[in-house]
C-alpha cells in the first residue's frame, strides 16, 4: 500500500482535530483513500494513499483486502464520517457489479465501526472542488493541492488518492452549508417543514 502523510504528523495526533473525514474512491484494481482533518472550520490533509488490489487474482480476495484495509484505516484515524464516491454507471455490467461490490465492502467496514456514510456522484465532487462538473482528475488534483496547500512531494502519482480526498473535501463543504438553505432529505422532513401541503 502506498501512502503519504503531512509533515510532522507521524504518528498523527488525532486530538488536535475537531473532526476527521475519510474519503474513499472505490476501485477493483486500485482504491484511493484520503483523510481530511478539520480544525476551527479549516480543512487540512492528514493522509493520502491507495490500496493496490492487482496482485489478487480472485475478486473475492480483493474484496477481503478492501474490507481489512478500510477497517484498519478507520481504527487508525477514527474518522467521524465517511464520504465515498458513488459508482459511475457505464455500459459494462460486469465491471459495474464488481465496482458496486467494492464500494459496498468499504461501506460495510465503516458501518461496522458506526461511522456514518454519505455518497457523492463524481460530477458533484468535481463541481465542489473545481467549479466544473466535467473537470479532469488532474484538475481535481491540482485544485486540491492549492486549496489544502499540499506540497507536491506529498501527493501520489495515482489520481485515485486525490479523488478520494476530493470526496472528503466535498463532504466538508456540503456539511458547512446552512441547514436553512439545504432542502429536506426525507419525506418526513418535508412534511414537518410544510404541514400546509398535507391534505
Amino acid at each position: 500500500m502506498n501512502s503519504v502523510k503531512t509533515p510532522g504528523d507521524s504518528p498523527v495526533s488525532l486530538k488536535e482535530w475537531d473532526r476527521i473525514i475519510i474519503g474513499v474512491d472505490p476501485g477493483t484494481n486500485v482504491m484511493g483513500y484520503g483523510i481530511l482533518g478539520v480544525k476551527s472550520k479549516k480543512p487540512a490533509m492528514i493522509a493520502l494513499g491507495i490500496i493496490e488490489l492487482n496482485k489478487f487474482e480472485s475478486h473475492y480476495l480483493r474484496l477481503r483486502r478492501i474490507y481489512d484495509r478500510i477497517l484498519s484505516l478507520v481504527d487508525q484515524y477514527l474518522p467521524d464520517e465517511m464520504a465515498i464516491e458513488a459508482p459511475f454507471f457505464g455500459k459494462n455490467v460486469q465491471s459495474m457489479l464488481k465496482l458496486g461490490r467494492a464500494q459496498g465492502v468499504a461501506m460495510a467496514a465503516a458501518l461496522s465501526r458506526d461511522v456514518p456514510i454519505t455518497e457523492y456522484e463524481p460530477r458533484k465532487i468535481k463541481m465542489a472542488i473545481t467549479g466544473n462538473g466535467a473537470a479532469s482528475k488532474e484538475q481535481v488534483r491540482e485544485m486540491l493541492r492549492r486549496i489544502l496547500a499540499i506540497p507536491e512531494a506529498n501527493l501520489l502519482p495515482q489520481l485515485d488518492s486525490t479523488d478520494a480526498l476530493g470526496a472528503a473535501l466535498c463532504h466538508f463543504y456540503e456539511s458547512q452549508r446552512p441547514a436553512a438553505t439545504a432542502g429536506p432529505r426525507t419525506w418526513k422532513e418535508f412534511l414537518a417543514k410544510h404541514p400546509d401541503r398535507v391534505k
